[in-house]
Formats: structure tokens, sequence, C-alpha cells
């Protein structure tokens, strides 16, 4: 392999890349290039990155630098977040030809910090997995051990920075999608709480208010100053938070108050099996936070898991089956089956069969859900659980066997929707893959803030997370608990071996 320049490129965050640019001991240039020679180094075992956009930097060369983060690569997740005339296909083939007509809130912001968008990163289709397997670019894999997934739905912007191709990368959370490639990949990743940072213009409410955009990145303090860019309402949202007292970028350096803890590693769902690394990765949290002087006590999960997941779920099939149905204007007519994946189709079809009376009564579930939350944060500050109840799964390991491809196949060109439901197979077949991340869709329901942070690797050297999960609009909590926490057990300099250099 060539010699790559700038080799110190990965052992800096965005925003000590920022600061050297800032001093001019490195250039626009210089950083950009070493960005792209580690993309092209390591991209094709990865497949993180499946869109560059390496103009840009002579775009940002050619103009005085500027912004707080000036200078530093990113990369943005191929979902939502519009980059003018770049591709925008949501994962999906039957959307490789659509390219945004103008940037979204999102990347006016990552504008106006500086950041040069190097490319767009790998997700499912429609991100709906939590694994980045989609057949449109096929499967991202986990710098840590490749035969194993990076997790999804933001899982080629976690393998990109676990990989130091980009310090931090464009990311969202509609049931974990953040938090999940972060414990896979063993970085930081926090989710806003609902409506901190905008979808506009597009979007008032993606997934009925469930997903969340922000960043993964390999430091506190980077998600820190990411969410003082990206946070604040957009005209015409349906919600305007509270703002933060202070800048978050301040957060990570104040003294954490004594907080009171609940955990648990019991799993939520019947028949559920919590691994006993994520488990020892709750254990090491507990430990430290003890060390550290917070109270932490074992609790009952503040939360009921089947009723969880039943509202989860609903939500999920009724979102599908609407995407699916706004393809129209993208492929002059209906979807039909081969527009999009198997899988996808059969989830339209059933999300379909469900009245609006079904979809408005589940969702009512989700107040009740966010009161239950409530009452166990007028005890405790912060809920502490395994991220997954299994370490990374292998690539290919949920996806459809050939029989099962063949079946649904069959139904969907039936059109066999309300078969599919009376059947319960596709709702069935969800719960259970919903086994291995069954700790993270609460927090989506509940608008809640929540954040992995990297604790624990098995014997293996697969990461493990711990989640907290805070009050609402909390962010503040998270992030300063975090940054004492990266003090104790520092995880920057720990990366995977083949991509150390």
């Amino acid at each position: 392999m060539a010699t790559l320049p700038f080799p110190e490129y990965a052992h800096f965050d965005a925003t000590g890349l920022a600061d050297l640019i800032r001093r001019n001991e490195l250039s626009v240039r210089e950083v950009g290039e070493a960005a792209m020679a580690r993309i092209e180094r390591y991209n094709p075992a990865l497949n993180a990155v499946v869109h560059k956009l390496y103009d840009q930097l002579d775009v940002w060369t050619q103009q005085p630098v500027a912004g707080p983060l000036a200078g530093v690569p990113f990369l943005l997740k191929d979902l939502n977040t519009a980059f003018k005339g770049a591709p925008l296909t949501a994962g999906s083939r039957a959307l490789r030809h659509r390219v945004a007509h103008a940037d979204s809130a999102y990347v006016r912001r990552v504008r106006a910090a500086g950041l040069v968008v190097l490319g767009l990163t790998n997700t499912p289709e429609f991100a709906l997995m939590g694994v980045t397997e989609p057949e449109a670019y096929g499967p991202t894999r986990n710098p840590w051990q490749t035969a194993h997934t990076p997790g999804g739905s933001s899982g080629g912007a976690a393998a990109a920075v676990a990989a130091g191709m980009v310090p931090m990368a464009g990311a969202s959370d509609g049931g974990g999608s953040i938090r999940i490639p972060a414990a896979c990949c063993a970085l930081f990743g926090l989710k806003p709480s609902r409506g901190r940072v905008s979808a506009a213009p597009e979007y008032g409410e993606i997934w009925q208010g469930a997903s969340v955009p922000h960043v993964v990145s390999r430091s506190v303090r980077d998600s820190a100053a990411m969410l003082d860019l990206l946070q604040g309402a957009e005209p015409g949202d349906p919600y305007v938070i509270t703002p933060p007292k202070r800048p978050y970028a301040d957060e990570v350096r104040q003294e954490v108050e004594p907080l009171r803890i609940g955990w648990s590693v019991a799993h939520p769902l019947p028949q559920g099996d919590v691994h006993p690394d994520c488990q020892q990765a709750v254990a090491k949290a507990v430990r430290m936070l003890k060390e550290a002087g917070h109270t932490v006590e074992e609790v009952p999960l503040p939360w009921e898991g089947v009723q969880v997941t039943d509202a989860y779920l609903m939500m999920y099939f009724g979102e599908v089956a609407a995407t699916v149905r706004q393809l129209r204007g993208d492929l002059g007519g209906p979807a039909r089956p081969g527009d999009i994946e198997e899988a996808t189709f059969t989830m339209a079809l059933l999300g379909e069969t469900f009245t609006a009376g079904d979809f408005a009564e589940t969702r009512r579930q989700w107040n009740a859900i966010a009161r239950r939350f409530g009452a166990f944060h007028e005890r405790y500050d912060l809920m502490l659980t395994p991220t997954l109840a299994q370490p990374p799964l292998r690539v290919g390991q949920n996806q459809l066997k050939g029989m099962e491809r063949l079946g649904l196949k069959v139904l969907n060109r039936m059109g066999a929707g309300k078969l599919l439901r009376k059947s319960g197979v596709v709702w069935d077949t969800a719960k259970k893959n919903l086994q291995a991340v069954p700790y993270t869709q609460v927090a989506n329901l509940c608008g809640l803030p929540a954040m992995s942070v990297p604790l624990h690797w098995t014997a293996a050297g697969l990461p493990c997370g711990a989640q907290f999960i805070g009050r609402f609009g909390a962010e503040d909590v998270l992030l300063r608990l975090a940054a004492q926490l990266e003090r104790q057990a520092p995880w920057f300099a720990r990366r995977p071996p083949d991509y150390a250099e």
C-alpha cells in the first residue's frame, strides 16, 4: 500500500484538526487529501462510502476558510440530509438516479460550520435495518472485524469514522441508528431529544418524531461541538425545544454533579437473552460511576418491552408503506416487486393492511410509555442499559434465506398483504430481529436523549456499548457524564488494529 500523506491525520478529532488549520499548521488541502487517501485505501474492504464528492475539496480551497470547524473532512449519510447536486438514494435502487435539488437545513448548518463534505455513506434501504446491507450497494463491514456488521442504519458513517477516514460523520437515529453502530464500532453516539435538530425543509417529523439527525464521532467533544452547530428549530418546525443554557462544547469541560442512576441488564422481551459481554459493558460502567461518586442502583426496566415493540413496529410498518407510496414520483407509477428489496415491499404490503384507527390507537401508546419513563426520571437522572443485547452480528446473519426469500417473492407478487398480516410471520420475524437490539427504541418513542459509550470489548476484540437515557432536553447531563467517562477510560486512542496507521 502507498504511504499515506499526513499519517498523523487519524490521531486527531475534528476539534483538533480545526485548531491545526486555524493556526495555519496544516492547510485545508493537506487535511482533505489525507482523508481522501484513507478513503481510497480502506473503503474497498469496508464499503462505507458509496458516493464520493472529492470535488468539494477544490471548492473549499478556492475560498476563505470560515466556520468553527473550517476545513475538517466530513461525510453525510445518504438519507434525508440533502446536499445540492449530490445523489440522494436512501440506499435504494429505486432512487439510484435521484439527485438533491437543494440543501437540507442540516447541510446548510454543516456548510456554515466549514466542514468539507467528501462523500455519502452507506445505509440500509430507507434506513429500515439495524445492519447496513442494502442490495443497491452491498454490505458495509466493521473495521474491528470485517466479518461482522458495523450496525445500522448509520453503519456506513460508523465504519468510516472507526477506520479513521473522517473524525465524525452525519448520522440519524429513528430506533437506535446512531447508538447501534456506535456500539458496534466503539464510537460515541448521542441521539438528541425530539426537536433538538431540525429535519427541515422536507420533513417536520421523521417517523412521527422518532427520528433525529446528529453525528457519530470518536470524541465526546466533537459530538458536543456539532450539536451546538446543528441544534435549533427552523421556521415551520412542529417543535421548538428549550435551547441549552450554555454551549454544549462548554459542558464537556464542566464538573459532573453527583447523579442518581438506575441500571438494568434485564432483556425487555420474553425469552430474550443478553450476551455476557453486553452485561459486562454495563458492569464496567457501574464500577466507573461508583468510583466517580454517583449513586447507582439496580432497578427494573422502566418500560414494558412488548408494549414498546408493538408500538414501534406499527409506526415502522406504516412509515414503510408511506415511503413506498411516495416512490410514485420517482418511478412514474406505483412501486412494483423488484423496484425495491423484497423485505421492504413485504413490510409496505403489511403496513397497508392497517387502518388509520389502528395506527392512531397504537400511536397513543407512545404517551403512556413516556409517562412511565417520566415517573422513573422523578427518582433517577439517568437509566443505564446495554446498548445491544448481542455483540455485532455477522454480515448476512439476518438476511432472508433462500426459501424465505422465495416465499416473500411469491406473496409480494400476489399483493397478499392481508394474508401476511393474518399469518403474523412478518410481525413475528421483526420481533425476533429486535431481540438483538431491544434497548434503543424506547428513547425514540419517548423523544428522550440517549447515548452509547464504548467501554468494553469482547475477548475476540468486538466492541460493546453502554447506553444512558436521560430526561427530555438533558443532553447537557449526558455530555458531561460522557466526558467524565472518557477521562476515566479513554477510548480515543484505541482503534481497529488494521486501521491504526
